[in-house]
């Protein structure tokens, strides 16, 4: 562990092994990341060689039987013991974060204290894995049997995460995977080799045998030949739509859990707190410089509060500090690489040659986008439309509630939205009609608690990315049926 964050603490770059058949491995070809905001390496990752795939495939055969044979308590306490240690590391593994992706450290932090919650909450729900005795009796055919069910692991589950949360969207897949008894192999994202490394080095710290987890690195094609793993029975991706589809392609028949895109909506109402919902919506639109799936993209303000809520809205955007990811009063860092914030700059250029105004930002430094206000664009422009992933924020007016709610599900993308009013009516007609899989009532969309169902529709995917609702994922109903012995009256 140690190792990893060695480039914290000086300016050499840290060598990133795969953990590879029960071994840490260096020896071969690597590839650098170069930190988007200080532009220095910070880490070479060893890339996957030509027989790593099959090799893994092999060795999670053999070590599903090993982690399978952990009995749950073994499990969670293993888990528990990787919150302690995760929570140990915060700060050495928020400045990783901050170095290889321009993540402000102080959301770095509060990363590191979300992995940590995720592996309790992982412990807890090992803890609840059980069956159920049938009612078979309850039927002419079943009386003199009984019948009971255990969820049993999968066996071999493959985790492919992305860069804008990797230390805990990889705690929430690997944390749920040997929580239900698997092993589990990791494709990192190419942005985040350290990061990735780290979280799979805290889980071996707590004690976790060397079968519970393999870690390679590399692009598409590493991920592609691992979703073709035959060994490999559950595929959990988090990443965008288009790489979600190709995923599906890859794995086949395999068991999939899909968490994609989003161009998340916030509904502020007229009868809203418009000077709260306007901080909020500034502190959530653009935390990790816009790049969350439910990051604040669209506000839909109702008419009535539109110039009350934009005036509010670009003051608080104008008090977020700007600048080095490093240094703890930074609110907005590097976006991951310049041309996500380039993407920034053309979308909100191209949404103001279509009549909308740039409020403010529109501008970029490198990899920083200047946090970005966009106001009325036409519907059609590619920031209401599109995942933008980015320092941008589009605001539009609206009149009635039936309409804005039709206006939102008019996107290709359902994952969650906000709400700010305090109808009850209102309240309940949202949470019916909007095409999404999660509300936050009276908060942006940028909200989510670790141990709460997670997870969209339409093309922002399938499955939910809870450890309760993962671990079901993870295991297999198996039944076995006792013929001629009934717990149950028998005539």
């Amino acid at each position: 562990m140690s190792s990893l964050l060695v480039r914290g603490e000086n300016s050499e770059p840290v060598l990133v092994g795969s953990f590879l058949g029960g071994k840490w491995v260096t020896d071969g070809p690597t590839i650098e990341r170069v930190g988007p905001y200080l532009r220095t390496v910070v880490s070479r990752a060893r890339i996957a060689a030509s027989g790593d795939v099959p090799a893994a495939g092999r060795y999670a055969r053999r070590a599903a039987r090993t982690i399978a044979g952990l009995a749950p308590a073994t499990r969670a306490d293993i888990l528990d013991r990787a919150a302690s240690v995760a929570a140990a590391h915060r700060d050495d593994v928020a400045r990783l974060i901050a170095l290889e992706l321009g993540k402000p450290v102080k959301d770095g932090r509060g990363e590191m204290d979300r992995v940590a919650d995720t592996f309790r909450v992982c412990a807890s729900e090992a803890r609840q894995i059980g069956g159920e005795v049938l009612p078979v009796a309850g039927f002419a055919r079943g009386v003199g049997n009984t019948a009971l069910t255990y969820r049993a692991p999968t066996g071999v589950t493959l985790a492919i995460t992305p860069f804008n949360a990797p230390a805990n969207l990889l705690a929430h897949k690997l944390g749920a995977s040997f929580a239900a008894g698997n092993t589990t192999i990791v494709k990192a994202p190419p942005q985040a080799p350290a990061v990735s490394a780290a979280i799979v080095a805290i889980l071996l710290e707590a004690g976790a045998p060397p079968e519970a987890v393999q870690l390679l690195h590399g692009g598409g094609e590493v991920g592609a030949a691992l979703c073709a793993v035959p060994e490999v029975s559950v595929v959990s991706f988090t990443g965008g739509a288009a790489t979600g589809a190709a995923v599906a392609r890859a794995a086949g028949a395999k068991r999939l859990v899909l968490e994609l895109g989003g161009n998340a909506a916030t509904i502020v109402c007229a009868d809203a707190d418009v000077a709260r919902a306007a901080s909020v919506c500034a502190k959530t639109g653009y935390s990790n410089s816009g790049q969350s799936c439910i990051s604040v993209q669209r506000v839909y303000v109702h008419r009535s509060r539109f110039d009350e809520f934009l005036d509010a809205f670009r003051t608080g955007v104008a008090a977020l500090r700007v600048g080095d990811p490093l240094d703890p009063a930074t609110d907005v860092g590097s976006m991951v690489d310049d041309d996500a914030a380039e993407r920034v700059v053309r979308w909100s250029r191209e949404a103001a040659e279509d009549g909308a105004t740039i409020v403010c930002g529109g501008t970029r430094d490198g990899a920083t986008a200047a946090p970005t206000i966009v106001a009325d664009p036409p519907r059609s422009a590619s920031v209401v439309t599109e995942e933008i992933f980015g320092a941008l924020v589009a605001v539009l007016p609206f009149d009635a509630v039936d309409e804005v709610i039709e206006e939102c599900n008019r996107s290709r993308y359902g994952l969650q939205a906000g709400l700010f009013t305090t109808d009850i009516r209102t309240i309940m007609t949202a949470w019916r009609e909007l095409e999404v899989g999660g509300l936050i009532v009276n908060g942006s969309s940028n909200y989510r608690l670790d141990h709460v169902p997670f997870g969209g529709v339409k093309d922002s995917g399938f499955g939910r990315e809870t450890p309760r609702s993962m671990i079901e994922d993870y295991t297999v109903v198996k039944t076995l049926t006792l013929r001629d012995l009934s717990i149950w009256g028998e005539s």
